[in-house]
């Protein structure tokens, strides 16, 4: 028996036909590169990016690659650096998802988080600090996937071929997303020689350039979205629109939307830009006169996002999920007690489980709850106050013995500035309806409150 390396497994991925959305006559099949070894499309085009520069001889192992990316593609190039031999930095925007940059730190690269509020130009956009670095550090190779002929290349010679195949040559359009733009150029170049016809579809995250570009030839100043890994505020040099007949601009709460449809009627875990090309999808064949076969992509796997988009906190406390307003205190609460969505303790649990949720959910204070009544406050100081004296055996002690027992709570129909004003003295807010227990409110629920009225 022969066994495959990680990256002979690149490619050849499933695709599969959905039910779940409204898509009239017309039939909606996704190509699942979430089954990549590394979990996104973007594993073709690290490989192929890595194999083209040293067939080129422009690196050698134990060499620097280097390369500004939203997370995929770093993924992509860490699974053939780690496999041949190299070394890689990766700079990512800060907006990235952490389950992306921990997975990256676990494979052992080096990575540079800089700001995702700044343009092209900017010292501190990626691409340009990626750049500088290349220049800085010895032996090293700036990827730039952005200009590097390797990456569509790895579309057309696997991608667009696969799903010619799959669909037996009936496929009359195809959803895709841009970030460097190497899946669009990659499909086109294939698909101008077999089916020249073929309609294309651009997917882009409302706030980015591209499909104002596309549908009105402007190009207007860029916004900001949440959805990673598509969308720019400049049209990338491998942008090609030939195949290009309809560009569909997707907010932020489509795209979430989508992808959390796609997981409950689907069972199939998809990243946030496979809700935006999903979304595109779904328009572009409700615009539809004739029966037609389309085919998008699942990019990457939702995994990487298990704390933004399907995480129903975050989605509130962004404004994607809406709930009916009090115009009370009820507003500013996410996390509800009646819902078990407070994180609390018991009086007779130790100082160990209480540090131990305390890390766990990555908060400071914990409310003590007895009879579905808080009786206390157990925090960070508490802790630290119970271990002056650097005995770890007190970890073992009830935590009743240490909390802060002076609770402030207000009621759902008292006055915001009661809230700021407990807020301002750093304790959590207990909040209480017809005198029982109700939820919380944080520093950052009520920073939280305020956007969101911005909004």
């Amino acid at each position: 028996m022969t066994a495959k390396r990680t990256r002979d497994l690149i490619g050849n991925t499933p695709l599969v036909e959905v039910k779940c959305f409204d898509v009239g006559g017309c039939r909606l099949f996704l190509k699942l590169e979430s089954q990549n070894p590394g979990g996104s499309i973007k594993d073709r085009i690290g490989l192929s990016m890595v194999e083209q520069a040293e067939k080129a001889g422009r690196i050698k192992p134990g060499d620097t690659l280097i390369e500004a990316t939203a997370g995929n593609t770093g993924l992509g190039l860490a699974l053939a650096a780690i496999t041949k031999g190299y070394k890689l930095i990766l700079v990512i925007p800060d907006k990235m998802s952490v389950e992306k940059i921990n997975h990256l730190k676990a494979m052992g690269v080096d990575i540079r988080i800089t700001r995702s509020d700044v343009e092209k130009g900017h010292a501190e956009y990626y691409q340009d600090y990626a750049q500088r670095l290349s220049e800085e550090i010895p032996n090293s190779f700036y990827v730039n996937q952005f200009d590097n002929a390797a990456n569509p290349l790895a579309h057309e010679r696997t991608t667009a071929p696969e799903i010619w195949e799959q669909m037996s040559h009936e496929v009359d359009a195809i959803v895709v997303g841009v970030g460097s733009a190497g899946t669009l150029k990659g499909l086109t170049d294939y698909f101008k020689t077999v089916k020249p016809d073929l309609e294309i579809v651009l997917a882009d995250p409302q706030g980015s350039v591209l499909a104002d570009y596309v549908e009105k030839k402007e190009l207007p100043k860029a916004g900001s979205w949440f959805v990673e890994g598509i969308g720019e505020d400049f049209i990338p040099g491998q942008f090609d629109a030939t195949l290009i007949k309809k560009a569909y601009s997707i907010t932020d709460g489509e795209s979430f939307g989508a992808a959390r449809t796609l997981l409950r009627k689907e069972g199939i875990l998809a990243g946030s830009s496979s809700g935006t090309l999903i979304s595109a999808a779904v328009k572009y064949a409700q615009d539809q006169t004739e029966p037609k076969n389309i085919v998008t992509f699942v990019c990457d796997s939702g995994n990487k996002y298990l704390t933004k988009m399907f995480n129903d906190f975050w989605m509130i406390d962004q404004g994607f999920i809406k709930q009916d307003r009090k115009n009370n205190l009820e507003d500013l609460i996410t996390r509800k007690y009646s819902e078990h969505s407070v994180i609390t303790v018991k009086p007779d649990d130790t100082l160990l489980h209480a540090h131990s949720k305390m890390r766990m959910f990555e908060i400071s204070q914990l409310p003590v709850v007895k009879d579905d009544e808080v009786i206390g406050i157990i925090d960070e100081w508490d802790l630290l106050t119970a271990i002056a004296n650097a005995d770890e055996r007190i970890f073992k002690r009830p935590l009743e013995e240490y909390m802060t027992r002076d609770v402030l709570s207000v009621s759902v129909e008292d006055e915001l500035s009661k809230v700021v004003s407990i807020l301002k003295q750093g304790f959590l807010v207990i909040v209480k309806k017809e005198d029982k227990f109700y939820g919380l409110i944080t520093k950052m629920d009520y920073i939280n409150y305020l956007r969101r009225k911005l909004q």
